[in-house]
């Protein structure tokens, strides 16, 4: 098959239930000329299943099964995988507008980008959630210009910097989206950029880890990244797959 715009991937670790509505978003897109990548991760529920009932909806859909766990290590299997000119890392509970991947590529063409950097909308939230949502995009609006951060959950790239980086750094448990951007930028000397169009994700995260600890351990992280380094001995313990 020829090579496409855009290549999708998604990591999957127990998402039967959210998964789904994911990939309704994808197929409610007003531009559809992507492939999709969903990199499982050994999940124990019907995730591989749920995601296999879906296949004939999408003309590219490609399901890779690991044999190990791992958020950045699922990125760059997909990664690895892709065929488009442009990468776009999804978590399995991101939500999209259906005009999103339109008007984002549209909006990387047009700054000639190499690097997206979305943020997150908080619509249908709660208040605390809204002026959450709000200091932590403005602390990507005001950190991008000499220490760029990002959230993995939804992050453009393109296969050239992605190869120049060497991908995801697989022996960071935090932060690495961040660290992905700040050597994109360093490293890669990628154009980056924060793009308009904002996804949403299911608060599940804040709500079993807690709003404001959540905040915490994401700035008191980002702190210890700016003044020490990135955290490959997991300074700070975080767990992929903790969220029930």
């Amino acid at each position: 098959m020829d090579p496409c715009r855009l290549s999708i991937i998604i990591i999957t670790l127990n998402e039967e239930t959210r998964l789904p509505r994911l990939l309704d978003d994808l197929a409610g897109q007003s531009w559809t000329e992507f492939e999709i990548i969903l990199v499982d991760s050994q999940s124990e529920d019907a995730t591989v299943e749920v995601a296999r009932a879906r296949a004939s909806e999408f003309e590219r859909y490609k399901i890779i099964e690991m044999d190990a766990r791992g958020v950045s290590l699922g990125r760059n299997t997909g990664a690895e995988a892709a065929s488009g000119e442009r990468l776009l890392f999804l978590d399995a509970d991101t939500r999209l507008p259906p005009y999103f991947v339109g008007e984002a590529l549209h909006e990387l063409d047009r700054k000639m980008a190499d690097v997206g950097i979305v943020l997150m909308s908080a619509q249908g939230l709660p208040l605390h959630y809204k002026f959450g949502f709000a200091l932590f995009n403005l602390g990507i609006r005001v950190t991008r210009p000499f220490f760029p951060t990002a959230i993995g959950a939804c992050l453009f790239s393109t296969p050239q910097v992605h190869c120049a980086i060497g991908g995801f750094d697989e022996a960071i448990g935090l932060c690495e989206d961040c660290d992905y951007v700040l050597r994109a930028a360093r490293v890669a000397k990628a154009d980056l950029t924060i793009i308009e169009p904002k996804f949403w994700f299911d608060p599940r995260r804040l709500s079993q880890d807690g709003f404001l600890a959540t905040g915490f351990t994401y700035l008191k992280a980002n702190l210890r990244r700016f003044f020490l380094g990135e955290m490959r001995n997991q300074e700070i313990p975080y767990r992929f797959g903790h969220y029930k």
